[in-house]
C-alpha cells in the first residue's frame, strides 16, 4: 500500500468559513498578527489573546468539514495516509483522518505556559486567566506563535522523506519551516500540488499542479491518485 504523505494549509480550512491572515492583508479577524499571534502579544496583553483564541475555537466548533477533508479521509481506504497540517483546527479529525501532525499546534488543547510539553485537551470549552497547569502557571492557547520554534517539525520530516506520494493542498508554501517539507522528498517520487495560487516550486521533478480550490480540485486530485492505487 502506497504512502501518501499530504502537506495541508489555511486554504482547505477557509473553505469551511474560517478566515486567516493571509486572506486579509496581514490581518486575522480584524486583529494584526503582533496584537495575538507571537509570544510578545502574549506578555503584553494575554487576556487579548485569550479572548481572540477562545473566539477561534467557538468558530471552528461552528465550522463543519468540508469535501476536500471527506475525501482525505476516504483515502485511508486506498492507501497508507499521514495528513501535516499548519492549521490549528480539527476539522482533519473530525473528518475521520487517523494520523494528522498539527505543526502549529491544535486549537482544542490548551498549554502550559512554563512548559510548552504540558498540554490538555479541552474540545471547544474557553481557556480564562487565572486557569492553571499542574506546575501551577498560566494555561494558554496550544498554538506555535510567530518566533516560536515548531516541535513536530522532525516528526512532519521523517514522514516526508517516508513518502512514495506527497501532496499539497491549499498552502502557498509561504510559511517556513513547513515550505521546506518538499526538499526531503525522494526527487523521483509523484507530487502534487492543489492550489490555486502559485507556490514557488520550480525546479522539481515530477511535480503536477492542480490550480484549483481545494473543494474543486479534490475530485482531479483523486483521479491522479488512483493510477497508484
Amino acid at each position: 500500500m502506497n504512502n501518501i504523505v499530504i502537506l495541508t494549509g489555511a486554504g482547505i480550512s477557509a473553505e469551511s468559513g474560517l478566515r486567516t491572515f493571509r486572506d486579509s492583508d496581514g490581518l486575522w479577524e480584524n486583529h494584526s498578527i503582533y496584537d495575538v499571534a507571537t509570544p510578545e502579544a502574549w506578555e503584553r496583553n494575554p487576556t487579548l489573546v485569550q479572548k481572540f483564541y477562545n473566539e477561534r475555537r467557538r468558530d471552528i466548533q461552528k465550522s463543519q468539514p468540508n469535501k476536500a477533508h471527506i475525501l482525505l479521509a476516504e483515502m485511508q481506504n486506498k492507501f497508507n495516509v499521514n495528513i501535516i497540517t499548519q492549521n490549528i483546527d480539527d476539522l482533519h479529525e473530525r473528518a475521520g483522518s487517523k494520523n494528522v501532525i498539527h505543526l502549529h499546534g491544535v486549537i482544542t488543547h490548551s498549554q502550559s505556559s512554563k512548559n510548552p510539553e504540558l498540554t490538555y485537551m479541552i474540545d471547544y470549552e474557553d481557556i480564562n486567566q487565572g486557569d492553571l497547569c499542574e506546575l501551577g502557571s498560566q494555561l494558554r492557547p496550544h498554538v506555535v506563535w510567530f518566533g516560536e520554534a515548531v516541535p513536530k517539525m522532525e516528526e512532519a520530516i521523517l514522514q516526508a522523506s517516508l513518502a512514495d506520494i506527497f501532496v499539497v493542498i491549499g498552502t502557498s508554501l509561504a510559511v517556513y519551516p513547513a515550505s521546506s517539507l518538499l526538499h526531503f522528498v525522494e526527487p523521483i517520487l509523484p507530487k502534487f500540488i492543489l492550489d490555486p495560487g502559485n507556490p514557488p516550486v520550480t525546479g522539481y521533478k515530477n511535480l503536477k499542479h492542480l490550480k484549483f480550490p481545494a473543494t474543486i480540485g479534490i475530485d482531479h486530485l483523486m483521479k491522479e491518485l488512483e493510477k497508484f492505487a
